[in-house]
């Protein structure tokens, strides 16, 4: 491959958690169903979505890109995952290396920046609720997606790309359970003053910015909840929103404890923990509260599942 002209190292050992060996099995064991549950979870919401006329709006539409995403997101870490817990050493070549770690950056920084687009529909629907269907017209959601597809696949192409340019002469284990830009650039025998650069712009582009203006967006929504007269109406509005502020929170806290740090302080446990946070465990809980604190995704799934139960 050409990936392979610009190091002499044509594999990379995951040291996963082979410090852990009596772990293996539970391990093992603990992703297997966190994954089939993460993939049963966001193609039974994607086909509820496309199979449900009710929920046809822009809030649903994105949860469709979102659930798209983790799926994404979950395939490219957990298969190689469970296959190293299975075997005595995990190795990985240079190109399913460089592979893996375009499309984590770009499921990964997709799903920050539709978080930063499904808090400006919820600040819009309960803001401006009689101007919704104007300002959150069809086009303009389709226009959204396609920025945060783009954008990011672009951003993944950008980072990878400069990652295939620096020469691994070894030693040749990355110190996590997939491939990911910090254990990858302490393994380079060259320079990697422009790949730090470009990761540090993106983490304060998808990082600070994106949660900035999330921010701001549910600044608007609270300030504008407080002034809603009822108790019950303060509830019902802030139930549109409260799913996905729990799943931004969740999300953010994993992101910035992984990777809004220096380089030199990067910590091997730490972004471990980090990374089954956000790549498996996230992935997993979002169908999960998405559907079980949302009405009318539940009223969807009674009618195609009329056995289904809150």
């Amino acid at each position: 491959m050409a990936f392979g002209n610009h190091s002499q190292v044509t594999e990379f050992i995951l040291q996963g958690f082979s410090e852990h060996p009596n772990l293996r099995i539970p391990l093992f064991g603990c992703f297997l169903s966190l994954y089939v549950v993460s993939l049963a979870g966001n193609v039974l919401i994607i086909i509820v979505i496309i199979l449900n006329s009710s929920l046809q709006s822009p809030m649903y539409y994105f949860l469709f890109n979102l659930a798209t995403m983790d799926i994404v997101c979950i395939s490219s870490i957990l298969p190689k995952v469970l296959q190293g817990l299975l075997s005595e050493e995990n190795t990985i070549s240079y190109g399913s290396c460089m592979t893996q770690l375009y499309f984590l950056i770009w499921s990964g920084s997709s799903e920050l920046l539709l978080f930063t687009v499904m808090a400006y529909d919820r600040y819009v629907a309960i803001c401006h609720p009689l101007h919704y269907s104007t300002m959150m017209s069809k086009r303009l959601c389709h226009l959204l997606a396609a920025g945060v597809w783009l954008i990011c696949a672009f951003n993944s192409s950008l980072n990878t790309g400069l990652m295939t340019r620096l020469s691994f002469c070894g030693p040749n284990v990355i110190t996590h359970f997939f491939c990911e830009i910090p254990p990858l650039l302490l393994l380079s025998c060259t320079s990697t003053y422009i790949n730090s650069v470009m990761t540090v712009l993106a983490d304060a582009f998808y990082g600070f910015i994106n949660f900035l203006l999330t921010l701001v967006s549910y600044g608007f929504i609270i300030s504008s909840i407080l002034k809603i007269q009822t108790s019950e109406g303060k509830k019902r509005a802030f139930s549109t929103c409260s799913s996905h502020l729990i799943v931004v929170s969740m999300y953010y806290m994993a992101v910035f404890y992984a990777y809004i740090i220096p380089i030199c302080s990067y910590n091997p446990e730490r972004s471990k923990l980090a990374g089954v946070l956000y790549t498996i465990l996230s992935p997993t809980l979002n169908p999960l509260i998405y559907t079980l604190r949302n009405k009318e995704v539940k009223m969807a799934l009674r009618k195609l599942f009329p056995s289904f139960r809150n």
